[in-house]
């Protein structure tokens, strides 16, 4: 039962609106290149005071002949990292971590977004601040460790509910 409480008060800070709107002002991560991997269009979300848990987002074009694997991802700003995904299932938002890591195929581009794919921070050592940026690390199978500055942005206002979520 305790374990279905912290997920869900993760879920709920994940889908809570901001309160300030999204500044689309705000400059996107510079992409970054490694091997035959493009990293473009990263950010992570703004959190509130004491909050424990932020998602970040990033998109990730493969384009050799050679399929790849995002395996972990790491940042000093959070003492946990996983890479998630969030689905339906049914008239239930479920959150799920990628334990064998997010597939990234050849000739392909996966885009990590709000209410989908994601990697979320967890166990914050400190508040996100719209305005400032995030050092993260990805790694994957092949291409090993790609560090990013995440610039970091408000949701916006009127995001998705949390009325109907769960975890499986």
């Amino acid at each position: 039962m305790k374990t279905k409480m912290k997920l869900l008060a993760v879920l709920a800070a994940l889908c809570t609106p901001a309160i300030a709107l999204a500044d689309d002002t705000m400059p996107m991560m510079a992409p970054v290149t490694q091997t035959t991997l493009t990293l473009t269009d990263g950010y992570a979300h703004a959190t509130l005071p004491n909050q424990p848990v932020a998602g970040g987002f990033v998109t990730i074009a493969n384009t050799g002949d050679t399929d790849d694997r995002l395996v972990a991802a790491s940042s000093d700003i959070a003492n946990v990292m996983q890479i998630h995904t969030m689905a339906m299932d049914g008239d239930v938002m479920v959150m799920r971590e990628l334990t064998d890591g997010l597939p990234v195929p050849a000739g392909e581009t996966v885009a990590l977004q709000p209410g989908g794919l994601h990697i979320m921070f967890m166990q914050l050592n400190g508040p996100l601040v719209a305005g400032e940026t995030v050092p993260v690390t990805l790694t994957f199978e092949n291409a090993g460790d790609v560090a990013v500055m995440l610039p970091i942005r408000n949701k916006m206002v009127g995001g998705m509910g949390h009325g109907a979520m769960g975890s499986q």
